[in-house]
């Protein structure tokens, strides 16, 4: 049985979707087929709000043959890898995984927390899934905290890196972590690709297409959207209509949704006064200037 020799373990709304796919071109990176399995971090599964998972999404947590089946498509790929945004939340993750693959690689790449929290609200709100303000839903944060919410649920919180980082960096020698910068992906990613393929000793100089961009939005009429997407209450007859109107009502939620709204000035000071003291810290530990961070 095959098990996987890197990980990326997230955070949420950082490019990982991005990443994993311009990875998975490569010839010698196999990427498990089967998007964040969590198997890591058995939290998610009996943490809440499970009304609000997709309808279809996985709701138990996964046994670890299951686990190693999901790389039986491995053939002569030299780096194999999985990815879980969630595997940077949860305490007990970084022991979990040591335990299992003391040798694996390590990557994650870190965004602006003010923006990560942002998307993060933007991506629930789109899916239906949040129906407060952003405002509204950072005050309710807290009470969120304590009944152990999901991480993409609880925009700020997820967002303080430093500790996250620190339970790998006491577990895992320092060459077995590469951490990135959301923007040094968005800038320049064949530089960064070129980086991370030779941490996994793959060959530096291939070039993938990089045209596919995950990108949040907001829908343009809530009351709309949350009619159409995959977990509302009337999703139950989608399988009854004919395919043209299937992809009527596709086409109709991919027009009501715009570009992300920006996030109020006040609401990112406020952010950023909440961040400033973890974000130092983490420049201090990476060696990167994150003062762009820090600005309202």
């Amino acid at each position: 049985m095959t098990l996987p020799n890197f990980i990326i373990i997230g955070p949420a709304k950082c490019g990982t979707t991005s990443l994993c796919h311009y990875l998975g071109q490569h010839p010698d990176v196999y990427i498990c087929p089967s998007k964040e399995p969590r198997y890591f971090a058995p939290e998610f599964y009996t943490s809440p709000p499970n009304k609000l998972l997709r309808k279809g999404a996985r709701r138990k947590e996964m046994g670890l043959q299951e686990y190693k089946s999901l790389f039986n498509g491995v053939t002569t790929e030299k780096a194999i890898g999985e990815a879980s945004t969630e595997y940077m939340y949860f305490p007990n993750t970084p022991k979990r995984i040591q335990n299992l693959i003391p040798k694996v690689k390590l990557i994650t790449v870190l965004r602006n927390p003010c923006d990560r929290a942002f998307s993060a609200y933007c991506y629930q709100r789109r899916d239906g899934s949040e129906n407060l303000s952003f405002q509204d839903a950072l005050l309710e944060e807290e009470k969120r905290s304590q009944e152990s919410w999901r991480p993409g649920w609880l925009y700020k919180k997820a967002g303080f890196y430093y500790d996250q980082i620190m339970r790998y960096s006491e577990l895992f020698a320092s060459h077995q972590l590469k951490i990135f910068l959301y923007e040094e992906l968005n800038q320049n990613p064949l530089g960064i690709l070129k980086k991370i393929y030779n941490f996994l000793e793959v060959e530096p100089d291939f070039i993938p297409d990089l045209s596919r961009k995950n990108v949040s939005s907001m829908p343009e009429n809530v009351a709309l959207n949350n009619l159409l997407v995959p977990n509302s209450p009337v999703a139950f007859l989608k399988p009854y209509l004919p395919s043209q109107v299937q992809m009527m009502l596709r086409n109709i939620r991919e027009r009501n949704r715009k570009s992300k709204p920006e996030l109020p000035d006040q609401i990112r000071a406020d952010l950023v006064r909440t961040y400033e003291d973890d974000i130092l810290k983490l420049q201090d530990y990476i060696k990167k200037d994150l003062s762009s961070w820090l600005r309202n």
